[in-house]
């Protein structure tokens, strides 16, 4: 019901039916106008208990409700919950009947108490990931702590050994068996009520080169029985971090490349089935990337599980952005308790993010107050690990909250919403020279690009996919000239929705990915990293959408792994060139053009027709 009803008149009235995952802003929350439905809506589902087989103890669990949830069963109230990306659950042992009704009232109103309410993306309302009931016995790991699987898994690296410590939490007694598998699921270590158990010439989780994982299974035990066991993978890895020299995975240098993710789809928003994360991944993979930030939330379980399956390297985050508000702190403070907890196990992940362009709206001594709360807290709760912040432009270099997190990365956009990139270099310079051992990053840059903008001289702000590959051109000088950037991430890797915003001709859009919403065209800009990034042997051409051209030559551009290219126009050869990822290339235009680019066995082709008049739809 796409309205407030009630708890109890939601049982009563006709509403749609749906499946979950669900949001009820797939469409208003795309088109532009900033005037989708932000209010509350209710779910209704009935089920018999018979259905189910159900243990001494039941929880209802939640994957994922934007923004607050209120849950009812048989009309009594079970609880609520604040914050729309984590996992959530209640113990609804005692308030199951034979015939059951849930009613969960979800809110996404704005308000001052919940994060986020200010950024630049739409904030999708709904049940929009898995709800599941999980039944157990009365010994059971602690499923009420922050939505965590009720155990805190810690593995470290002392020479070649690899050391798991176990942090059970438990409700009810029982014994305590720990038990390691390797990849092929052999055991290789076991114990009983041990907290510790070491793994002799340990395999470590490698990145991309070899992202191994174990497999860790933990039972609790009453009399040899198992009364409840919970299992998921870990991998072993150290890291650190050099101010100058920049990121570091095993005592290896590992320089960190990659993107930054929101997780929304067309007509279905963040309401993601596991195919969908899986294509991104693919995707993210292609362009050769090692690291990714997770922005500006906690993402599905799913898609942490596939980053350490496939090695990437994540900043997790969590929702404080933009604007600070005094009466949210807890809430920032409960979703940073979350985060932590529930992505703790992963040896993906290697900084907790506290905050995003948080000096974009002034605010009070309460704002780094919280700083400092939202620091000590990670620091307490993992040790390990280390604190980030992504910084908005214009904030001053001294700004005395970036002195406190561990990392510092700005989000720098000269050269889209300001002019000249090279000034980017220099506030990284400046930035380093004053605080030489402080570690900086670039959280953020981008600029806009549509595939069917097009123009023969771009310039900055125009849409087109031309200026989006200069711009990136340009950036990854300014990144590659300075080793001591801890880890760089393009904003972004998909086009997202954003219902405040009208740029390009597609109200609702942020088109700063380098593949479009829909995840059907790899912009040209994807290429130009993919030749930097990649091993994957390949060559493209440019500028395929942009076929009706005027004037009598065109410029072409390549972008390839290879060091080599022969660019050939109607059967002719062109020329050859041997450069360093991006080839340029005159040609004189015919009246059509049927390029083809080869670099041994490789080839791409395209075709270009020649045009009296500039071709209005590329506006």
């Amino acid at each position: 019901m796409k309205e407030d009803v009630g708890h109890r008149s939601a049982v009563n009235i006709a509403g749609d039916s749906i499946s979950i995952p669900h949001t009820w802003n797939g469409l208003d929350g795309q088109d532009g106008g900033n005037d989708y439905y932000r209010g509350k809506c209710w779910y209704v589902r009935k089920f018999n208990k018979k259905d189910f087989e159900l243990n001494e103890c039941t929880y209802l669990e939640f994957k994922g409700v934007n923004a607050s949830a209120q849950v009812y069963i048989n009309g009594n109230f079970v609880g609520e919950h604040h914050g729309g990306y984590s996992t959530f659950r209640f113990d609804v042992t005692n308030f199951l009947s034979d015939k059951n009704i849930i009613v969960v009232g979800v809110d996404n109103s704005k308000n001052d108490r919940v994060y986020p309410q200010t950024a630049d993306f739409t904030f999708y309302g709904g049940i929009y990931r898995d709800v599941n009931i999980v039944s157990v016995s009365k010994n059971h790991f602690d499923f009420g702590d922050y939505g965590s699987k009720g155990a805190k898994v810690t593995c470290s690296v002392e020479g070649d050994e690899g050391i798991v410590q176990v942090d059970a939490k438990l409700v009810g007694s029982g014994t305590l068996k720990t038990t390691l598998y390797n990849h092929s699921g052999k055991v290789v270590a076991e114990s009983k009520n041990d907290q510790v158990i070491r793994v002799k010439k340990v395999r470590l989780w490698q990145g991309l080169e070899d992202p191994y994982l174990y497999k860790i299974r933990l039972e609790l035990l009453e009399n040899e029985t198992v009364m409840d066991h919970i299992e998921f993978n870990v991998g072993f890895r150290s890291y650190r971090i050099d101010p100058d020299k920049g990121f570091y995975l095993n005592g290896k240098e590992y320089p960190l490349r990659g993107v930054c993710r929101h997780q929304d789809r067309p007509g279905i928003g963040n309401a993601l089935k596991k195919e969908h994360h899986d294509e991104d991944i693919e995707i993210i993979k292609e362009i050769g990337a090692n690291t990714i930030r997770l922005a500006h939330y906690q993402h599905d379980d799913y898609f942490y599980d596939l980053c350490d399956k496939y090695g990437f390297i994540v900043w997790a985050e969590i929702p404080y952005i933009s604007k600070h508000m005094n009466n949210a702190s807890e809430n920032a403070i409960s979703q940073m308790k979350e985060l932590i907890t529930q992505l703790y196990h992963h040896p993906s992940i290697v900084c907790w993010g506290i905050s995003n362009e948080i000096c974009m709206y002034p605010a009070g001594s309460d704002r780094y107050d919280l700083h400092v709360k939202l620091n000590d807290l990670c620091h307490e709760m993992d040790p390990s690990r280390q604190t980030a912040i992504a910084v908005y432009m214009p904030t001053m270099i001294y700004n005395k909250l970036n002195a406190i997190p561990d990392i510092v990365s700005y989000n720098l956009y000269f050269g889209w919403y300001f002019p000249f990139v090279w000034l980017a270099g220099v506030k990284l310079d400046r930035y380093h020279n004053k605080y030489p051992n402080r570690i900086l990053g670039l959280a953020e840059y981008g600029a806009e690009a549509m595939p069917n903008i097009h123009r023969k001289r771009p310039y900055r702000g125009d849409n087109t996919e031309e200026y989006q590959t200069i711009y990136h051109e340009k950036m990854i000088k300014v990144i590659n000239e300075r080793p001591y950037i801890w880890a760089t991430h393009i904003w972004n890797m998909f086009d997202f929705g954003s219902d405040a915003r009208n740029q390009g001709g597609e109200p609702g859009m942020n088109h700063k990915g380098l593949v479009t919403f829909d995840r059907k065209i790899k912009k040209d800009s994807f290429y130009l990293y993919k030749a930097y990034w990649s091993k994957e042997p390949f060559i493209h051409l440019c500028g395929k959408r942009f076929i009706n051209r005027t004037g009598k030559s065109a410029n072409i551009k390549i972008y390839s792994n290879q060091e080599e290219v022969e660019l050939y126009n109607n059967n002719k050869l062109i020329g050859k060139q041997t450069s360093d990822k991006i080839f340029k290339f005159k040609i004189d235009l015919e009246d059509i053009n049927q390029l083809v680019v080869k670099s041994g066995d490789l080839k791409d082709e395209m075709t270009i027709i020649k045009v009296n008049k500039k071709d209005k739809t590329y506006f």
